[in-house]
């Protein structure tokens, strides 16, 4: 069965010299699809264009990361706002006009911490922005949270009835907050190479505390690469890992991890089988009824 890698930077220079065939060994491993996060206004336009060049593969998301909200943040914001007004497709409602997009997500966005609080009042005022693009458009997050859970759902709390879901990226938490995460329905844990690190607590953790109906495989590639890979720049052929990895935690097979967290893609993200799910397409639809501004 096919896997998805729902979070890899695969626009990266990283990838510059040798792109088509990580794409190939992706493939070859049995990576069904590839989901492309934004960082900025450059990466939010190069996912488009990768995303064209490998159709019903790659996916793309729109954005703005935490690490990239710097002095000129509102400028960056309102760029990446016209790019995601650009690549959307109005449709005649009942209620008003809705709304369809080429990118699948609103991501990466969040809040990080760890190296500085120098912007932490810009961070906090992007992130909130996003977010209530998410809700105005239907468009799934795909979140980055690091050294700022309590902020992060300080923030989500305020649109928890409106949020259309999401996934909280790169999960390395404990069983207490994989619970604080879990009570916003529709949303999913991003899993990676991180819970195949012998000092992880995930492989313990997760089963203890975490539904497998409440994750979705990834690999942050290049950055993050599981064992035996671990080094070594990461690429979505290694997500194989991190399958077997929760397989042997859940004491379940290869093959049932790959069909739920497949599923589980498909509700949250709306994407099935190299195609935009009719589901999907009726929750962008349904609930993206945006301001009159755009």
């Amino acid at each position: 069965m096919k896997i998805v890698d729902t979070h890899t930077h695969l626009d990266g220079e990283e990838f510059d010299e040798d792109r088509a065939e990580v794409i190939l060994r992706a493939k070859e491993a049995g990576v069904g699809m590839v989901f492309l996060p934004a960082i900025d206004v450059k990466t939010s336009e190069a996912v488009l264009k990768l995303s064209h060049e490998y159709p019903g593969y790659a996916y793309p998301m729109v954005g703005l990361h935490p690490e990239e909200v710097k002095a000129d943040w509102k400028e960056q914001l309102k760029k990446i706002e016209a790019i995601l007004d650009a690549h959307l497709t109005a449709v005649d409602g009942l209620n008003g006009i809705k709304y369809k997009s080429d990118y699948i997500a609103i991501g990466e966005i969040g809040l990080d911490f760890y190296w500085s609080r120098e912007f932490e009042k810009e961070q906090l005022e992007a992130f909130e922005k996003q977010v209530e693009w998410s809700c105005e458009t239907g468009l799934p997050l795909m979140i980055h949270c690091r050294k700022a859970q309590n902020e992060m759902l300080h923030i989500l709390r305020k649109w928890k009835d409106k949020l259309p879901g999401g996934v909280f990226h790169c999960f390395t938490g404990n069983q207490q907050e994989a619970k604080e995460l879990l009570e916003y329905d529709n949303f999913v844990l991003g899993i990676g190479g991180v819970s195949t690190f012998k000092s992880s607590h995930l492989r313990e953790d997760l089963p203890a505390a975490v539904p497998l109906e409440r994750i979705v495989l990834e690999t942050d590639s290049p950055y993050m690469a599981p064992v035996p890979y671990r080094g070594k720049r990461n690429e979505s052929a290694f997500i194989v890992q991190v399958m077997k990895t929760l397989a042997t935690a859940y004491g379940v097979s290869e093959e049932e991890v790959a069909k739920v967290t497949n599923q589980n893609v498909e509700r949250v993200l709306g994407v099935k089988s190299g195609q935009l799910s009719e589901r999907n397409i009726k929750r962008i639809v349904i609930y993206g009824i945006l301001p009159e501004k755009r």
